[in-house]
């Protein structure tokens, strides 16, 4: 059943922004569920959004919390879920993703989030995200402890269409560079008759940061996201379905004699590529530092004057495709001048960026928010 917005607002988050299902450790398997309520706590209104807003994907994973109590419960595994909304801050991007608090979802600005001084969103960081991922250390911390490494599971949700173009999966497997469990769970959900089973769609399971490479990647621990289409779980008996479907596959694959899923295995990450090492970049072993710095520099310089040129590319359209616009881009210049010691203020890192004063710009190419056409969510 969905949380409904007139009782968000009664229940106090206090220190615990997760909520635990107990389990046997000894299972070797955790449940974890990252956007698994729209719940905004007391102090934050709506983030000025309509009440209708908090109910849509861009609040939380329709669906995934139930599926993840189901999955946890027919398995006898513990889990961890949080108990907030993604849009107060995203427990699955990393500390320094520019969509980590969201300006702009699904071309929705967000009110509450535009704009947030640095002291706030330490604050969101302490009071929700460490919290969120302290709980899950602990529950690995404690499979362990009884000799046995954990399998992560991360439970989400994704809507029945793009942009209006519908999406065929009935569920989708993520991963990144470790196979022991994504490739084992794509075979086993292949095996459901009349249903589409997607490899890393429809995203990909190569995010830097996100809880699994914090949790599985970093760790050595086996893991994979599962991706459950949003129409097939609205309701208690697609739910229900889900998390048998699951528990059955994790069931037959955790069972498998001789694999390695218990094994601390450390594969690494695609989003780990050493620079001189990445796509186009062969053949510039020799390149200094100082070198690279100065092209690294000069392609900056390049994306700046482009951006001073395309004024008619609001920031909004960028957070929206590229989650960064020119706001993004001054905060990154202003925080690189602090580490090397150079004051620089907000107003004048964003004038580097603009090529005016940002007042200016905005009153002379940027357009009403409140006019422009809304999408459909991811």
């Amino acid at each position: 059943m969905e949380l409904r917005l007139d009782t968000l607002h009664q229940e106090d988050l206090g220190t615990k922004p997760y909520r635990s299902i107990d389990g046997d450790a000894s299972t070797g398997l955790l449940i974890l569920c990252d956007h698994a309520e729209n719940t905004i706590p007391p102090g934050y209104g709506t983030l000025g959004l309509r009440a209708e807003d908090l109910h849509r994907h861009i609040a939380y994973d329709l669906g995934a919390a139930q599926v993840a109590e189901h999955l946890a419960r027919a398995l006898g595994a513990p889990a961890v879920l949080s108990r907030f909304s993604r849009l107060l801050i995203d427990p699955n991007r990393g500390l320094d993703d520019p969509t980590l608090i969201m300006q702009i979802s699904d071309g929705l600005v967000v009110p509450g989030n535009v704009d947030l001084a640095a002291a706030e969103i330490e604050a969101r960081i302490a009071r929700y995200y460490r919290p969120y991922h302290a709980a899950i250390e602990q529950a690995v911390d404690a499979a362990i402890a009884v000799g046995k490494p954990p399998v992560l599971i991360s439970v989400h949700s994704f809507t029945q269409a793009w942009k209006g173009v519908p999406r065929p999966w009935a569920v989708g497997v993520l991963w990144d560079k470790d196979p022991r469990l994504a490739l084992a769970l794509l075979e086993g959900l292949r095996v459901i008759p009349d249903i589409e089973v997607g490899d890393n769609v429809p995203y990909s399971g190569q995010l830097k940061g996100d809880t699994l490479y914090c949790h599985g990647t970093m760790r050595g621990l086996a893991h994979a996201l599962v991706e459950v289409r949003q129409d097939l779980i609205l309701g208690p008996e697609g739910q229900k379905q889900w998390a048998m479907r699951l528990a059955k596959v994790l069931g037959t694959v955790l069972s498998q004699p001789g694999t390695a899923l218990h094994a601390i295995e450390l594969h690494g990450s695609h989003t780990d590529i050493a620079p001189h090492d990445a796509p186009g970049k062969k053949g510039t072993a020799a390149m200094d530092d100082k070198t690279e710095i100065e092209l690294e520099a000069a392609a900056f310089g390049r994306v700046v004057a482009h951006l001073r040129e395309r004024a008619d590319v609001q920031n909004i359209d960028l957070m929206e495709l590229a989650g960064f616009c020119r706001n993004c881009l001054a905060d990154w210049y202003r925080e690189a001048a602090a580490a090397k010691g150079l004051p620089l203020s907000k107003e004048e890192a964003r004038e580097i960026v603009y090529g005016m004063a940002y007042d200016a710009w905005k009153a002379k190419y940027q357009t009403e928010a409140p006019n422009r056409p809304r999408k459909r969510t991811g």
